[in-house]
């Protein structure tokens, strides 16, 4: 279960590295938590608290364009549900 949440959020990740219109600082953020996200000698809960404390972070960010917003609440979402 856990496997399958990352590699959707890893995915939705790379969207938001790849996406020029989407700010250094936050694209940065989202390389980071996608390197976080895929390192197996962490636990999975540890993973995902660790990713969530990242992401709500720039989400409160005034510069992050609304659809990339969207995806970081989408990823929020997806990974409460492990950590719970």
């Amino acid at each position: 279960m856990s496997n399958e949440t990352f590699d959707r959020v890893s995915g939705i990740l790379k969207h938001i590295m790849e996406d020029n219109s989407v700010p250094r600082n936050i694209r940065r953020a989202a390389e980071e938590s996608k390197e976080i996200l895929n390192n197996p000698d962490e636990d999975s809960t540890v993973r995902a608290s660790t990713v969530i404390s990242i992401l709500d972070e720039i989400s409160n960010d005034p510069n992050i364009p609304i659809h990339a917003r969207t995806l970081v609440w989408e990823i929020l979402s997806e990974l409460e549900s492990i950590r719970e």
